[in-house]
């Protein structure tokens, strides 16, 4: 099984490549996505890393408040989007 965990305060210059290998030193990284925004294309500072789900506990513990490119990184598991509703 896998989960998703949520990373905040990105580095607008980090790529979804460092992204994943820093994640990587502490268990088994299945993808590292980056949110950019529609109209720029330009990082919106947050992304998500889907992990192992054996691994998780220790990359939240080891991630959450690690220092990259001078930004201090919030992970968390992350929650399900909340439903939109359609006019």
């Amino acid at each position: 099984m896998t989960k998703t965990l949520y990373v905040g305060n990105l580095p607008w210059a980090v790529s979804e490549e460092e992204l994943a290998q820093e994640f990587a030193a502490h268990g088994e990284v299945i993808s590292a996505r980056i949110i950019s925004d529609r109209e720029t294309g330009r990082s919106r500072g947050f992304g998500f890393v889907e992990v192992n789900e054996d691994d998780a506990a220790r990359m939240v513990e080891a991630m959450n408040g690690y220092m990259l490119g001078g930004r201090e990184l919030n992970v968390n598991e992350a929650q399900p989007r909340p439903e939109r509703r359609r006019y």
